[in-house]
């Protein structure tokens, strides 16, 4: 799906938090069941009160925790999302447990797929046994490839088998024509990222590159190329990516809209790359009868085209070989999966080791069959009230950030009614979907799970190239219920909150107001600023890419968003990385806008009009308290430079501090003065929605 705001890569869509899958919560914790009686909602015990609120606040709020808290030797970060993650995945584990004791489930029934394609994932003496030998057919038809038309053609069938590829392709609706489901194709084929992993000089990026050529070298050798054969194709292979990063957009450039939607007819698209043949391509990607396609990067199809040709014929066959394996590697016998979590784990990013193996395999059914799993998980873990208070807490938020948009100061009346019309078209959608997918035709078995990952993978691809031709439904999910995130949707114009996410540290029944309006309110109020960030404002109430902004209020909205680019460019990490104020700036408008919003409907509340304290805490302290312990959380080195490279989330502190430091309910609250290192002056706030 193009458009989410999250934490996810696509459509657009945009998020509030990790990327991941199968990160779910239990009825104890939305229900507030299971806490000991000393509980604490708010625990001084994770704060460090020797820093002063205004110096650094999440530091306050966290900083006894941030101090004795290690990573665990399976994480590159680890904090509330992780925790909660964690618990969630024991509760999967259970459901998988005890499908497993059972016996004769139905063939296709939810039961069957699940517990057998979890079965087949532990199954490591099977797995073991077979080896590569899973992935013998497919290395068989690439080393049949004899010319460019071969070549092409097996890129195409890899390509309905899910394995993604040279270039990535999908179908969503047309940004112009939201109506229409249309083919989507993608920059894609690299085992780096970002594309300058590729070019940058500094000491990291090259470590990483000699690392990445003797990795490939290494996964050639397993799979029986002899010593110099394989290093030397290492680096060819290397050389022919290094073509296809320079003609990739980077990820500050693939958040731009309006550069990514590129229509073309089919008719006439191989003059934009001639040797891909796009009218025999679509037939092998099973959607010929298509009249135009969107190609997102045509500069990348471009030098795609130059290098299936410039590129002797045999390069591209161990290119493929190769990425068809290391794609799959996680799901082979351990030599190859342990190559590949060396490289990308170890030395990507800082992780010491594997996470357990049944974690592994539920994220891999969650991901697979993830509406099976949500049905089951649902049943036993999400009581239909936490449903019902969601849906009072996102209208709750929705009038607040009303009545902010009808009291902007600097925008006219013309474009605040599009606003409202806008705010007040939000789909909302809360725990899961109303229509569950059917996973008619899809064959899992109990002992075969790389063949159960292709099934799922084909099914998969099917089901999206099926959308053609066919009215978009807008009633389908872009995450699994059990997952601990959310995210906005433009096309859509859509929040969506799974059931994941409704609980604790985000909302727990039987917490006070403040606490969940600093937690779950703001990431509701997240996800609706997605709607209005720098994106997600390129998009009208129905969801076209439209603009509906009066030149003026265009310009002044850009100023505004510019101050939120300019302050987060200021932050550095690990070694003195800087944060890419561009990259991050529409997860940074949203974490502004989502406590901005909260925060104006927990003033509305009985708790955010009295001044009684809890626990030594007064009502709008707890608010930001339960905002910054949301944000509690440390990563390896290695992963949070990774993080500020590729990823349009800013690391938690700043999540955290950021949108505090232009807040003035803040400074009121822990009576933040000038001098203090969070402190601006008024004129220099970052003042949006």
């Amino acid at each position: 799906m193009k458009g989410f705001s999250l934490i996810l890569a696509g459509m657009a869509v945009t998020t509030i938090g990790l990327t991941s899958c199968g990160n779910g919560a239990g009825s104890s914790a939305v229900a507030g069941g299971g806490k000991p009686k000393d509980f604490k909602f708010i625990n001084p015990a994770n704060m460090d009160t020797t820093v002063k609120p205004g110096d650094n606040f999440f530091e306050y709020a966290n900083g006894t925790w941030l101090k004795n808290t290690p990573i665990p030797g399976d994480q590159t970060r680890w904090g509330s999302f992780n925790v909660l993650i964690e618990e969630t995945q024991a509760k999967l584990d259970t459901i998988m447990t005890d499908l497993n004791s059972k016996t004769g489930a139905a063939k296709g029934s939810n039961e069957q797929l699940v517990g057998d394609f979890f079965k087949s994932g532990m199954d490591t003496a099977q797995i073991e046994k077979a080896g590569l030998s899973p992935m013998e057919p497919l290395l068989n038809k690439i080393k049949a490839i004899s010319s460019p038309q071969d070549l092409m053609k097996e890129i195409a069938r890899e390509q309905t088998m899910g394995l993604g590829g040279v270039f990535g392709f999908g179908v969503s609706p047309d940004d112009k024509n939201i109506t229409k489901e249309i083919c989507q194709f993608f920059q894609g084929g690299l085992g780096l990222s970002p594309k300058d992993a590729y070019f940058a000089k500094d000491a990291r990026s090259e470590k990483n590159r000699q690392a990445y050529i003797k990795y490939v070298g290494d996964m050639l050798v397993q799979m029986g190329e002899p010593e110099a054969d394989a290093r030397k194709n290492a680096q060819a292979i290397f050389n022919l990516e290094k073509s296809l990063a320079g003609a990739s957009l980077s990820p500050v450039e693939m958040r731009d809209p309006q550069k990514l939607y590129n229509k073309y007819d089919v008719a006439g698209i191989n003059k934009l790359a001639p040797n891909l043949n796009w009218q025999e391509l679509l037939t092998n990607l099973k959607a010929k009868g298509q009249d135009s396609v969107i190609v997102a990067t045509p500069d990348f199809f471009k030098e795609l085209s130059k290098q299936l040709t410039a590129t002797p014929l045999d390069v591209w066959k161990q290119y493929l070989a190769f990425h068809a394996v290391s794609d799959m590697a996680s799901y082979l016998s351990k030599n190859f999966s342990d190559l590949h979590f060396d490289f990308y784990g170890k030395t990507i990013y800082g992780q010491k080791e594997q996470k357990p193996r049944w974690q592994r395999v539920i994220r891999v059914v969650d991901g697979s069959v993830g509406d099976a799993l949500g049905q089951i998980y649902v049943k036993r873990y999400f009581p239909a009230d936490a449903k019902k208070r969601m849906d009072d807490l996102v209208n709750n938020l929705q009038s607040a950030f009303g009545e902010r948009i009808k009291n902007l100061d600097w925008m006219s009346e013309a474009t605040k009614q599009k606003a409202l019309a806008k705010l007040n078209a939000f789909t909302k959608k809360i725990g899961y979907p109303d229509k569950w997918k059917n996973y008619d035709g899809l064959a899992i078995v109990s002992n075969n799970y790389v063949q159960n990952v292709i099934n799922a993978s084909e099914f998969a691809y099917d089901f999206e190239l099926n959308k053609l031709g066919k009215p978009v439904d807008k009633t389908e999910w872009g995450m699994t219920p059990p997952t601990i995130n959310a995210y906005y949707n433009p096309g859509f114009n859509e929040i969506v909150f799974p059931a994941g996410i409704l609980q604790f540290p985000f909302f727990d029944f039987n917490a006070d107001d403040a606490v969940n309006y600093g937690g779950i309110g703001a990431v509701i109020g997240h996800e609706m600023t997605h709607g209005f960030d720098d994106q997600g404002s390129q998009y009208d109430a129905q969801g076209y890419l439209k603009n509906w902004w009066t030149p003026e209020d265009s310009a002044k909205f850009a100023a505004k968003t510019n101050v939120v680019r300019e302050q987060f460019n200021k932050y550095f990490v690990a070694d003195s990385t800087p944060v890419n104020g561009s990259l991050t700036l529409g997860e940074n408008l949203a974490d502004l806008g989502g406590v901005t919003i909260a925060y104006d409907a927990f003033k509305k509340t009985k708790e955010g009009q009295s001044d009684k304290k809890i626990d030594g805490f007064t009502p709008d302290q707890r608010f930001f308290l339960s905002w910054a312990q949301v944000w509690r959380a440390k990563s390896t080195p290695e992963s949070i430079i990774k993080q500020v490279q590729t990823d349009p989330h800013s690391p938690e502190q700043f999540r955290c501090n950021g949108p505090l430091s232009n807040f003035t309910p803040f400074y009121k609250a822990f009576n933040v003065q000038e001098g203090d290192k969070m402190w601006r002056p008024e004129n220099e706030r970052a003042k949006v929605w």
